[in-house]
C-alpha cells in the first residue's frame, strides 16, 4: 500500500474543527476556511458515463461542484444550474468540467421561480443534444431559534427550493429521458434524524425520500431509475450560510469517522447511481454520512 494515499477515512481529512465564520447564502467556496474539497486534484475517470449528458441544480460549488467535476471526468457533458450571485463559482466549475474535454453548460437563475425550471431544461438538452441524468441538488438551510420564529417567507423559500424546483424540474425533465436515464436527489441524514433547528429543512428533506421512491415506482416500467443520496455533515457553503458560527468548532465530530467530510467524497455514489452499474438499483436511499445511521 502506498505511503502516499491516507486509506484511513479517520484521517483522510482534518478531524479537528472548522473556526467561526458566517456567510449570507448563497455561500462562497473561496471565502470558506479550509477551502473544501471537490476532488479538483483527486477524482480520476474511467469512462463510466461517456456520451451521457447531466443538468445538476446547485452546481456551482459544494457537491454539486462536486459531482460536476466526477461527471466530466467519466465522460460526461454538463449543464449547471445556479443563482446569478454564484456565478464566480459557477464559472470554475465550468472550467474544470472543460479540462476535462467535455462541454459545460452554465444557466442562471432561480429555481424557486417555475418558468426559470421549465427554461433550464429545455437549454440544457439544447445545448447538450439531450438529457440523460437529472441532479436535483439544489438547496438551503438556516438556523432556527424556534419554530414560532419561523417567518412563513422563509417557510416558502425552503420549500420552493429544496420541493418545488425538483416538482418543476423533473415534470419538465421527464419527456427527454430514455430507458436507461437517472434522476438523482440530493436529500440529507436529516430526513431521518432531524435537528429542531433545521425543522423545515428536514421538513422538505423528508419529502425528497418520498418523491424518490414513488417516482421510482412510476418510472421503473419506463427503464428509469430514481435514487438519492443522503449526506451527513459535508462541509460546503450552506454550512457557514446557515448562521450557527458556534457549532462549527466541532462540526462533524460526532460521527463514527470523528470528522466532517468534504464533497469529494460524496462523488463517487452520485457516479455510481447514474452508472449503468447500477442498473438494478433503483428507489434507493445511499446514506454518505460519516457512519451516522438513517
Amino acid at each position: 500500500m502506498s505511503d502516499k494515499l491516507d486509506t484511513d477515512p479517520r484521517t483522510k481529512y482534518t478531524q479537528e474543527g472548522f473556526q467561526e465564520q458566517e456567510q449570507d447564502q448563497p455561500g462562497q467556496s473561496a471565502s470558506m476556511t479550509p477551502t473544501p474539497d471537490h476532488g479538483e486534484d483527486t477524482y480520476e475517470g474511467s469512462g463510466r458515463l461517456n456520451g451521457m449528458r447531466a443538468l445538476i441544480t446547485g452546481g456551482d460549488s459544494g457537491i454539486g461542484r462536486a459531482v460536476a467535476i466526477a461527471y466530466a471526468r467519466e465522460g460526461a457533458d454538463v449543464a449547471i444550474v445556479h443563482l446569478p450571485e454564484e456565478s464566480e463559482d459557477a464559472d470554475t466549475t465550468a472550467t474544470l468540467v472543460r479540462d476535462a474535454g467535455r462541454t459545460a453548460v452554465t444557466i442562471a437563475g432561480d429555481v424557486r421561480e417555475e418558468d426559470f425550471c421549465l427554461g433550464a431544461v429545455e437549454r440544457a438538452v439544447d445545448e447538450l443534444g439531450g438529457l440523460d441524468i437529472l441532479v436535483l441538488n439544489a438547496g438551503y438551510q438556516k438556523n432556527r431559534e424556534g419554530f414560532e420564529t419561523i417567518p412563513t417567507e422563509e417557510f416558502d423559500r425552503v420549500f420552493r427550493t429544496n420541493i418545488y424546483s425538483m416538482m418543476w424540474l423533473g415534470r419538465a425533465a421527464l419527456p427527454h429521458l430514455k430507458p436507461g436515464s437517472s434522476v438523482i436527489s440530493t436529500t440529507s441524514i436529516q430526513a431521518f434524524n432531524p435537528s429542531p433547528e433545521l425543522i423545515d429543512y428536514a421538513m422538505t428533506k423528508a419529502a425528497q425520500v418520498a418523491f424518490t421512491k414513488a417516482l421510482a415506482e412510476e418510472l421503473g416500467p419506463k427503464g428509469i431509475r430514481v435514487n438519492a443520496v443522503a449526506p451527513g455533515p459535508i462541509w460546503t457553503p450552506l454550512i457557514p450560510g446557515t448562521e450557527w458560527p458556534d457549532k462549527l468548532p466541532s462540526f462533524g465530530q460526532d460521527t463514527p469517522l470523528g470528522r466532517a467530510g468534504q464533497p469529494a467524497e460524496l462523488a463517487p455514489a452520485y457516479v455510481l447511481l447514474a452508472s449503468p452499474e447500477a442498473s438494478y438499483i433503483s428507489g434507493a436511499i445511499v446514506p454518505v454520512t460519516g457512519g451516522k445511521p438513517l
